[in-house]
């Protein structure tokens, strides 16, 4: 029996060891510019582009073509995809999905609706590794990572909302006002996978006391901490830091976003996902 995991890029997990894997890229689109979500993307072009760009910004999620290309090689397909709430890449998976399995039906293929981005769905992709690796059928793996799924929890701290406002995600005026006022957003992924915003503190020392509290309020005790940042390194070390102060036995990784997590954390951004 043999297991392959498969995830879109908003995911910012590109490779991993020890299992078969596919990362199917996202693309950010800045006038005629594409940027492909990749390992080798320039992340700073990317970033001093949005910075600067009057034009049309946007993204787009991969095709069916595509997600039918990741699904090769395995017996078991576990597919992982950013919230259906900001993209198309979970209805594109699901309908390739289908497409694939009418000539292949002796594939299994199980889609993941994250209902979040980033590090949650890496979070999710750990822990379908750590299932295959068991060798448990195909429905047992099912049951137990929509179970799990359910006990994770992204947050996230940013400095601006200009994108989500140049898509229609908030509204531009909130956008302008966070800017303006020196405002960070901490907020969470809702229960149905959208923006869902907890406070406005001021101030980098303010947001990052903010930000932990929402953290321990959700239930975090210790265990996995996986942190994705743009442009803030600093930032996630000193939130890593508290953490350990607190619960010392946490599990934490600092990683940087890439493309389409930068777009939508913009620079100075942060996400966080936890096991609460």
């Amino acid at each position: 029996m043999s297991y392959k995991i498969v995830a879109d890029s908003s995911s910012n997990v590109y490779n991993l060891e020890g299992i078969d894997y596919s990362c199917v890229p996202l693309k950010v689109n800045i006038g005629n510019n594409e940027y492909v979500d990749t390992p080798n993307a320039d992340l700073d072009a990317l970033i001093n582009e949005l910075k600067t760009t009057q034009e049309k910004t946007s993204t787009s999620c991969p095709n069916i073509y595509d997600w039918q290309e990741s699904f090769r090689g395995a017996d078991n397909v576990f597919a992982v995809t950013i919230t259906s709430g900001l993209s198309g890449s979970y209805s594109s998976c699901v309908n390739a999905k289908k497409l694939y399995c009418e000539t292949n039906n002796d594939t299994n293929i199980h889609v993941v609706d994250s209902l979040s981005a980033g590090p949650e769905l890496k979070l999710i992709i750990e822990k379908l590794k750590d299932l295959s690796a068991e060798n448990l059928p195909f429905e047992e793996i099912v049951n137990k990572i929509e179970k799990y799924k359910k006990s994770t929890r992204l947050f996230f701290c940013l400095e601006s909302l200009m994108n989500f406002a140049r898509n229609g995600r908030v509204s531009p005026t909130v956008a302008h006002l966070v800017g303006f006022l020196g405002m960070r957003i901490v907020g969470t992924a809702s229960s149905a996978g959208t923006l869902e915003p907890l406070s406005k503190p001021r101030g980098e020392k303010k947001a990052l006391a903010n930000l932990f509290d929402h953290i321990k309020k959700s239930g975090f005790s210790g265990g996995k901490v996986r942190i994705d940042h743009c442009q803030n390194e600093s930032f996630a070390h000193q939130l890593k830091d508290m953490i350990l102060s607190e619960f010392p036995s946490s599990d934490i990784q600092i990683s940087r976003c890439g493309v389409l997590c930068s777009y939508y954390a913009e620079a100075g951004g942060l996400l966080v996902a936890v096991e609460s």
